[in-house]
Formats: C-alpha cells, structure tokens, sequence
C-alpha cells in the first residue's frame, strides 16, 4: 500500500524574474523533491493586507486562496533576501495574511526552515532572523540547525541554477536535516 507523500509549500521572498533566491529555491525544491511533493506558493499577486477587508463581503480571493494553500501543507520552505535589514515585504505580507484570523492561523504548528541569500558577506542574517521571530509568534517550528545563511550568492549561481559545488553540498545537507525535521513533526 503506498502512501501520499507530505507536501512541503515553498515561499520566495524575491519577485525578480532572475532571483537568486528562487534559483536556491528550485535547487531545494528538486533535492526535497525526492522525498516530498514541493509546492511554489504564489505570494506576488497578494494585496497588502489590511484589517478592514478581512471580512465575507471584501475579502480578497488571494487572501482565501493563500490560506487554503498553506492549510493544505505538511511545511514550510522559507527563502529569501535581506532587504534593508529585514524580509521583503511581500514574504511578511504572506505571513500576516495566511495567520489571520488569528484564531484560524494557518502557519500553525507547521515545521519549516528559513534559508537566507545575500550578495553581501553576512548571508541574509537579519533577514533570516526577523523571518524566525515572525514565525515562532506564528506557531510555525523552525528547524533550529542547520541556519543557512548563504553570503557572496552572486557568484554562486548562474543562468542554469546553483552551480558552486560548495552551496550545493550545503543545501543538500541542509535538505536532508530539513527532511528528518518535517518527518518527526509531522505523521
């Protein structure tokens, strides 16, 4: 008898075409892909949100739509830039929608990772940081280790995808201790 796989949602919190980050995202994705069913999670086309329309007769379709597709998940898969010593907002933005109304927080009891990409030295440390403050409020468990803090990402990757033998095997280390995390959490 064979068993659905668990399906782990992945958030970008870069909207550049060429990103870095869904570059490392796509490699993670084609690593965890082995073991699980990974989900992009589209969070470009959200509006901002805002209190006053989170209700039946204005409520965004976008907002449901996130909701339902983060409920749906086994984990989370976070991997973003730092954006002026922070997460972008559109990665916050996602997060706030999806955990409202609190009492239906969708985050909830989640494991998840945060992967952090820079193409300064200290690898998205702010960003990673302020993502893993946001998602303990949240009731999301984040893998404590490995922290993947991936600093100088320019030169990292190219048009084909992550091409530096040292992020790689990074990444696939830290893909197998994500997978082990998301196993014991979840059943």
């Amino acid at each position: 008898m064979s068993m659905s796989k668990k399906t782990i949602g992945i958030l970008v919190g870069s909207l550049r075409r060429e990103s870095f980050s869904k570059k490392v995202a796509q490699y993670l994705s084609n690593l965890l892909g082995e073991r699980f069913d990974t989900k992009f999670l589209d969070i470009g086309s959200l509006t901002m949100y805002n209190q006053d329309l989170d209700n039946e007769a204005d409520i965004p379709q976008e907002w449901l739509r996130l909701r339902q597709d983060v409920k749906a998940l086994d984990a989370v898969l976070f991997v973003t830039p730092e954006y002026n010593r922070s997460m972008p907002p559109v990665l916050k933005n996602a997060l706030d929608i999806a955990s409202r109304p609190m009492s239906e927080n969708s985050w909830k009891g989640k494991p998840g990772a945060v992967v952090s990409i820079s193409p300064g030295t200290i690898g998205g440390f702010s960003s990673n940081h302020h993502l893993r403050q946001s998602a303990a409020c949240l009731n999301i468990f984040i893998m404590p280790q490995p922290e993947a803090y991936l600093g100088g990402i320019a030169d990292s990757v190219n048009a084909d995808g992550v091409a530096d033998k040292k992020v790689q095997d990074i990444l696939q280390r830290f893909a197998d201790a994500f997978s082990d995390w998301v196993n014991k959490l979840t059943t």
